[in-house]
């Protein structure tokens, strides 16, 4: 499955936003992934405020990751490509990516965004 940037946040935080069910989902799952451009997003919302962190965002983004053991997917052009065919239901650009990213890799996405059901992703919240 791929976390979403709210959805890493919540894993973080212990949001109850992330229900049980997702949380044990997430915990039993074979591999979790992130797609990096959570990290810009994250490291965008910092800069502006808009989310507290301990520490700097690369050496948070990259704790939380070695903390719940998940695997960074890399934005490549064959992600940053498919995220341009992709139909416009979805606006945001970082969004595209992770939507693009969880298509090619056949991945379930934990987001509390419902677009992405539009795209034919199984959605876990």
């Amino acid at each position: 499955m791929l976390l979403d940037t709210c959805a890493l946040i919540w894993l973080t935080t212990g949001s109850s936003k992330l229900s049980k069910q997702t949380k044990k989902a997430i915990d039993t799952a074979e591999n979790v992934f992130v797609s990096s451009i959570s990290s810009f997003e994250i490291a965008h919302k910092h800069k502006k405020g808009g989310i507290e962190l301990p520490y700097d965002p690369e050496r948070w983004f990259n704790a939380v990751l070695e903390h719940h053991d998940i695997i960074e997917i890399k934005i490549d052009s064959t992600i940053a490509i498919a995220s341009t065919k992709l139909s416009e239901f979805h606006k945001d650009p970082c969004d595209r990516f992770i939507i693009a990213t969880a298509l090619l890799n056949k991945l379930s996405v934990v987001t509390g965004d419902n677009i992405f059901k539009k795209y034919g992703l199984r959605v876990l919240s």
